[in-house]
C-alpha cells in the first residue's frame, strides 16, 4: 500500500514536468512574431530561434543518458530544472540590452534542462507501476504536456504580444525620456513572464529534493548504441519522430505570420463569433490590440486539438492497431493542409488549426512502435528518439527560408512531406500490436 502511494505522489510529480516543459516549449513560439520586429529578422532568421532550442535535443541526449546513469535520475531531475531556470533567468539580460545573440543562449540553456527531464521522465513514468498500465501512465503524463502546450499560446498572447511592438526604425525616431520609456517596457514585456517561470522552477526542484522517488531505473546491461543503430525499424522511427516534430514545430511558429499574411485581422474583427472568442480569450476589447496578439489568441486552438486528440487516440489505440490509427491522422493532417493552402480567410485558418487534433497521437505511437520487441535496448533507443526531437531545430527554419522565397501556402508542400513519411511509417507498422 505505502508503495502504490509512493507511485501516485512520483507519478504527480513527474506529470507536473511534462506540463511545465509543454507549456514552455510553446510559449517560445509567442516570441518569435516579437524577436522578427525587435531584431528585423527574415522568417528564415526567426526560425533559427527553434534551432537553438531544438538543437540541445540532439547534442544532449545520449550525454544525458549517460550523465543520469551516473548521478541517479532524482538527481538528475533537479539538475534538468535549475539547468531551465538559468535559461529563464537569462532573458533578463538579454531584453535589457536587446541582444539576439543572449536571446539564443538562453534559448539553448533552457531547452538543455529540457532534454534533461525528457530523458529522464519518459522512461521513468513507465515503470511506476504494473508492466500492462505502462501506457496508460505515459498517455495521460502527455495528456498535460498537451495542456501546458494549450495554455501557452493564450499565456503569450496575452502577457508577450499583446502590446504594440516599434521596428528599429521607429525607435529610432524616438529620443530622451520617450525612448527609454519604451526600452523599459519592451523589456519588461519579455522579463516578467520568464522571470516568474524561473522562480517557479526553482520551487519545484525544491519539492523534488525532499520527495522520495523509487530507485527503478538502471543502465545496466541495457545494450549499446552500435546495437541500436542496427535495428532497422528503430530508425525509422528516429526519423519518423524527427519529422513529426519538425512539423509540427513549424506550423505552430508561422502561425500568427501566417494569419497576418492572409490579413485575417480584419476578418476576425469583423466575425461577431470570432470576435467574441478572442474577446473572451483575451479577457478584454480586441481594438486596441496588436494584430499578433489578435491571431495569436487562435494558436491555442492548434495545442489544444493535440490535448484532446490525444485522450481520444489512446482509446483509439486500444480497438485498432497502432501504426494504422497513425496512418489515418497522418492522412487526415495532409488533407487538412491541403484544403489550407486552396483556400482563403477562416476556412483556411481553421483547417490549419485542425491538424493539431492530428498531431495528438503521433510522438508517442511513434515511439512506442519504434522500441517494439527491442528488449534491453530500450534505454539507449530512448535517447536516440529524444535526440530526434532535433527535427524541431531543422525543419523550421528550413520552412521559414522557403516561405520567404515562395510563400507560406507553396511552402507547406514541404510540411506535407513530413507527414508523408508519418503516414508511410504507420502503414508499414499497422500490422504490429504494442504490447505492454
Amino acid at each position: 500500500m505505502n508503495q502504490q502511494k509512493s507511485y501516485r505522489s512520483s507519478f504527480i510529480l513527474l506529470t507536473l514536468l511534462f506540463f511545465l516543459w509543454g507549456f514552455i516549449t510553446v510559449l517560445v513560439d509567442s516570441l518569435i512574431p516579437r524577436l522578427r520586429e525587435l531584431f528585423t529578422l527574415s522568417y528564415f532568421q526567426a526560425g533559427m530561434v527553434q534551432f537553438a532550442f531544438f538543437g540541445a535535443y540532439f547534442l544532449l541526449s545520449i550525454p544525458t543518458s549517460y550523465i543520469l546513469s551516473k548521478i541517479g535520475y532524482k538527481k538528475g531531475i533537479i539538475f534538468g530544472l535549475l539547468t531551465m531556470a538559468l535559461g529563464c533567468l537569462l532573458f533578463y539580460p538579454a531584453a535589457s540590452y536587446r541582444m539576439f545573440g543572449i536571446f539564443m543562449l538562453a534559448y539553448f540553456i533552457l531547452a538543455g534542462g529540457m532534454t534533461i527531464l525528457q530523458v529522464a521522465a519518459n522512461p521513468f513514468v513507465a515503470i511506476l507501476g504494473s508492466e500492462e498500465g505502462a501506457s496508460s501512465r505515459l498517455n495521460l503524463s502527455q495528456a498535460f504536456n498537451s495542456l501546458g502546450t494549450a495554455i501557452a499560446p493564450a499565456v503569450g498572447a496575452l502577457f508577450i504580444l499583446s502590446d504594440t511592438i516599434k521596428t528599429k526604425d521607429e525607435i529610432a525616431t524616438l529620443t530622451g525620456t520617450a525612448k527609454e520609456t519604451y526600452l523599459a517596457s519592451e523589456a519588461s514585456a519579455v522579463q516578467t513572464p520568464f522571470l516568474g517561470l524561473a522562480l517557479f522552477i526553482v520551487f519545484i526542484s525544491g519539492i523534488f529534493l525532499f520527495a522520495k522517488l523509487p530507485k527503478m531505473i538502471s543502465e545496466e546491461n541495457a545494450g549499446t548504441y552500435s546495437e541500436a543503430f542496427k535495428n532497422k525499424n528503430l530508425m525509422l522511427g528516429v526519423l519518423g519522430i524527427f519529422f513529426y516534430v519538425g512539423a509540427e514545430v513549424a506550423i505552430g511558429s508561422y502561425l500568427v505570420n501566417y494569419f497576418l499574411d492572409m490579413n485575417l485581422v480584419d476578418v476576425i474583427k469583423e466575425n461577431s463569433l470570432m470576435k467574441s472568442i478572442a474577446e473572451g480569450i483575451l479577457n478584454s476589447g480586441i481594438t486596441e490590440k496588436d494584430s499578433k496578439a489578435i491571431v495569436g489568441v487562435f494558436v491555442t486552438f492548434y495545442w489544444s486539438g493535440a490535448m484532446i486528440g490525444r485522450f481520444a487516440g489512446a482509446y483509439l489505440t486500444k480497438i485498432i492497431k497502432p501504426g494504422k490509427v497513425l496512418g489515418i491522422f497522418a492522412t487526415i493532417a495532409i488533407c487538412l493542409i491541403f484544403v489550407s493552402i486552396s483556400t482563403t480567410g477562416l476556412i483556411s485558418m481553421w483547417s490549419i488549426l485542425a491538424v493539431g487534433l492530428f498531431n495528438s497521437i503521433m510522438f508517442p505511437t511513434i515511439f512506442t512502435l519504434a522500441i517494439e520487441g527491442i528488449g534491453d535496448l530500450k534505454p539507449k533507443a530512448s535517447g536516440l528518439l529524444c535526440m530526434a526531437i532535433v527535427g524541431g531545430a531543422i525543419v523550421p527554419p528550413f520552412y521559414g527560408f522557403l516561405t520567404d522565397q515562395i510563400g507560406f501556402k507553396t511552402a507547406l508542400f514541404f510540411i506535407i512531406i513530413c507527414y508523408g513519411y508519418i503516414l508511410w511509417f504507420g502503414y508499414k507498422n499497422s500490422k504490429k500490436q504494442i504490447t505492454s
